[in-house]
C-alpha cells in the first residue's frame, strides 16, 4: 500500500469568527455547556472554508464529505452567557486525503459597545491571539465521496484543493 507523505505541516495563519454566548448555551450558572464547543470549532471550520470562496454545501455538489474521524478538547477556562467569543481555527496539517484542524476558542476583553458585530471573521497573522484563552482543540478529517470511500481532494475538486493550499501558505510569504 501507497503511503501519502503529508503536504502541509507547519500551522498556518488563525482564522477567527466571533460572536456572543447565546442563553441557550449555558446552564442555570451562567456557563456554557461543554458540549457547545465542539460545536463552535464546526462554526470556525465551517466558515474558514466560506471565507476560501466554498461552502460544505458546495463541497457535496462537487462529491466530497469531510467527515470528522477524531477530536481533542482542553478546557481551560469557561465561557459564559453574553460573552463575547472569537473561535480561532487553522490548519495544522494538511494533504490530499487529510485535513486537521487547531482550534482556540476565547473571550474578547473589550466592552460590548466596542466591538464590531458585523465584521464577524478576522484573519491572523502572528502566534499570540487576542483575548483570554478558555478552550484549546482540534479535530481531524478524510476526504470520502457520498459512499464514504476515501478520496483525494487533488483529483476530486481541484480548485478546492488549490484554495486550501493558498490559505495555507497565507502569512509565509
Amino acid at each position: 500500500m501507497r503511503s501519502l507523505k503529508a503536504e502541509q505541516t507547519e500551522p498556518t495563519a488563525w482564522y477567527g469568527t466571533r460572536f456572543r454566548v447565546r442563553y441557550q448555551e449555558s446552564d442555570q450558572m451562567g456557563v456554557v455547556y461543554h458540549a457547545n464547543y465542539v460545536n463552535w470549532f464546526e462554526i470556525g471550520r465551517t466558515e474558514m472554508i466560506r471565507s476560501l470562496g466554498f461552502s460544505y454545501r458546495s463541497m457535496e455538489e462537487q462529491g466530497v464529505l469531510l467527515p470528522v474521524i477524531g477530536l481533542d478538547l482542553k478546557y481551560k477556562l469557561p465561557a459564559k452567557y453574553d460573552d463575547y467569543i472569537t473561535v480561532w481555527t487553522r490548519i495544522n496539517n494538511f494533504s490530499s486525503v487529510r485535513l486537521h484542524y487547531e482550534y482556540e476558542v476565547r473571550r474578547e476583553d473589550i466592552a460590548a459597545d466596542k466591538i464590531q458585530m458585523d465584521n464577524k471573521e478576522v484573519v491572523w497573522m502572528t502566534e499570540e491571539l487576542p483575548g483570554e484563552l478558555l478552550v484549546t482543540g482540534s479535530t481531524q478529517h478524510v476526504w470520502v465521496n457520498a459512499d464514504f470511500k476515501p478520496v483525494r481532494l487533488d483529483k476530486s475538486v481541484p480548485n478546492l484543493y488549490d484554495a486550501l493550499k493558498r490559505a495555507v501558505s497565507i502569512g509565509r510569504e
